[in-house]
């Protein structure tokens, strides 16, 4: 067990003083931050004055991309002649290109009848050595008949990652106040328009290929694809939803007979997932177009198949009867549109905790981003007034459309956001992210857990170093991984934060030169100065080897991670 820690050097009363100049401008900072939207919400998020909901929103988003193909450019093309060509087979509504392997372009037409009239315009590819598998998606490949002598006009290519660490670092010494920086940070890092587009793009080409064995199926992002946290290059997780199957098998009404499907029968759901997601996967492998490195996880606590998806550049995991999963990501949907102060401080958190190695692409004992998200909004939950709801209160508000049990998990929640009271809470991102470090710098994780379902702290129910109630599946701690060193970091580098922040809170200098803010905290070497000289100590090789090989123990339980744990 950890030892108690001591508390934040620096007296709360001091703390206030620092922020007094910008809390001048608290309330209208926090009418600014309503106003934003995320772009995962769009299109038209909100119809009149009502938001739509999570589920109408991936269904347009659905629509959309089943109305659109992918198309692989020669570097030198000219985008009035390939929109006037492909006009030709029907209105484009939207368009837009980037580069990935290759130059790639997204096209929207307005109806379904254009891409069939477009492919039958397409020609299978000739090889010399080598034989086509002739399955016929919505990729396709474009060549010149006369490539010209040299390039056209320039085409803009939308980006698909985030903005190189100098000029972010730049941007945020430039800015006026940590509450900038951290919207700032978020506009920078988070998907874009395009990029959630090609996402949902990606999953309809899998479910054209899920769609060879199984029509009614459908293929959905979740995760940070679509929770509103999502950051530029981060993986895509995508659902087998064979749910309308199910619901078209059931009985129908046909006079004096009951009429059913002939189907084959297996002992348990896990074995038909694992069935199922075995003969994709080897569909994906053999046949679809642009996806490599194929891994079919069909042992892991919730079976996957993972994939790289090359003409959209995306890493891709595939699961199966994951409706949980599918529920959480909704939920995380209302947090990050409720108030744009929640997607700010996630991005803020998640961004300093990547920069620390709290979080970490390798499987073991680092904090997952699901967790430190979990711990952002138990945070919110606590401030007076709060700025978010407790999973209870979003229950209260649920009404039987609302009403869902999952394996036996209660799930419900409200799914209208306009039900929904927005908070009286004005505190500016400044005051919130000093005090989140100072709050868990100080957190009695040797006693209590963190329950967002209640929003409050509960006795610890094992003795693990940092305990994190699963919002629906209650009996599990999304932080069971995190050992105590990882921890014991975490709460050091979070005291150290919030010194830092203490101590710049009168704003940047003026000739802004040196990292102060946000800024300072994402500098590997500004925290470990802050502290009146106090150094972080690293463990020694032999405790990052050992961290190392118990990842590897770890890896072995792929996929059994949440949703949405994808790293910076």
């Amino acid at each position: 067990m950890a030892a108690p820690i001591a508390r934040c050097p620096l007296p709360r009363f001091c703390r206030r003083l620092c922020f007094s100049r910008r809390a001048e401008l608290r309330f209208n900072s926090t009418e600014a931050l309503r106003e934003r939207q995320a772009p995962g919400s769009e299109p038209d998020v909100e119809t009149g004055t009502r938001k739509k909901t999570f589920s109408e929103v991936l269904a347009e988003r659905q629509e959309q991309a089943q109305r659109t193909v992918l198309i692989n450019c020669p570097s030198k093309i000219s985008e009035k002649k390939l929109l006037k060509y492909l006009s030709s087979h029907g209105t484009i509504r939207n368009h837009f290109f980037y580069e990935t392997h290759g130059v790639y372009a997204v096209i929207e037409f307005s109806g379904l009848d254009s891409i069939a009239s477009l492919q039958e315009a397409t020609g299978t590819p000739q090889f010399e050595d080598d034989c086509p598998i002739p399955f016929k998606s919505r990729i396709l490949t474009l060549t010149l008949k006369n490539p010209p002598s040299q390039a056209s006009e320039k085409i803009h290519f939308h980006k698909q990652t985030t903005v190189p660490v100098g000029e972010l670092m730049n941007a945020l010494c430039n800015s006026d106040s940590v509450s900038d920086q951290l919207q700032m940070l978020t506009e920078k890092y988070q998907l874009t328009e395009e990029n959630t587009k090609l996402r949902f793009l990606a999953c309809s080409l899998i479910q054209d290929i899920a769609g060879a064995y199984f029509p009614d199926c459908i293929v959905k992002p979740f995760g940070s694809s679509v929770n509103t946290f999502g950051k530029l290059g981060c993986d895509l997780d995508m659902f087998l939803d064979l749910d309308d199957i199910r619901k078209n098998a059931a009985r129908r009404k046909t006079g004096p007979f009951n009429i059913e499907y002939q189907m084959k029968r297996v002992p348990s759901q896990r074995i038909a997932t694992q069935r199922i997601l075995s003969v994709i996967g080897e569909f994906i492998d053999n046949f679809g177009p642009g996806c490599v490195s194929v891994q079919k996880i069909l042992n892991a606590r919730c079976p996957l198949v993972k994939f790289s998806h090359q003409p959209s550049g995306f890493q891709c995991d595939l699961t199966a009867n994951n409706r949980i999963a599918m529920r959480s990501t909704e939920l995380l949907y209302i947090y990050g549109s409720l108030d744009s102060r929640v997607r700010a401080l996630v991005f803020g958190v998640r961004c300093w905790a990547r920069t620390h190695g709290i979080t970490s692409s390798i499987p073991g004992p680092w904090i997952t981003n699901f967790a430190l998200t979990m711990m952002v909004l138990f945070f919110l939950q606590k401030r007076q007034p709060a700025i978010v709801p407790t999973l209870d209160q979003l229950k209260e508000l649920a009404d039987m459309e609302d009403k869902q049990i999952i394996e036996g998990y209660d799930c419900t929640f409200v799914s209208n956001l306009n039900k929904i009271k927005p908070t009286e809470n004005t505190e500016t991102l400044d005051v919130l992210l000093s005090d989140f470090f100072e709050y868990f710098g100080n957190f009695a994780f040797n006693k209590y857990s963190l329950n967002v379902r209640k929003g409050k702290e509960q006795n610890k129910p094992e003795a693990s170093a940092l305990y994190i109630q699963n919002p629906f599946e209650q009996s599990l701690n999304i932080s069971k991984n995190v050992n105590a060193t990882q921890l014991e970091r975490f709460v050091s580098l979070a005291r150290e934060s919030a010194w830092l922040l203490q101590k710049e809170g009168e704003g940047p200098s003026s000739s802004r030169s040196q990292p102060w803010g946000l800024a300072a905290l994402l500098q590997s070497s500004g925290i470990s100065n802050a502290s009146k000289g106090t150094k972080r100590k690293r463990g020694p090789a032999s405790e990052r080897i050992k961290s190392l090989l118990d990842s590897l123990k770890i890896n072995t339980n792929i996929g059994k991670r949440p949703f949405g744990t994808q790293v910076w």
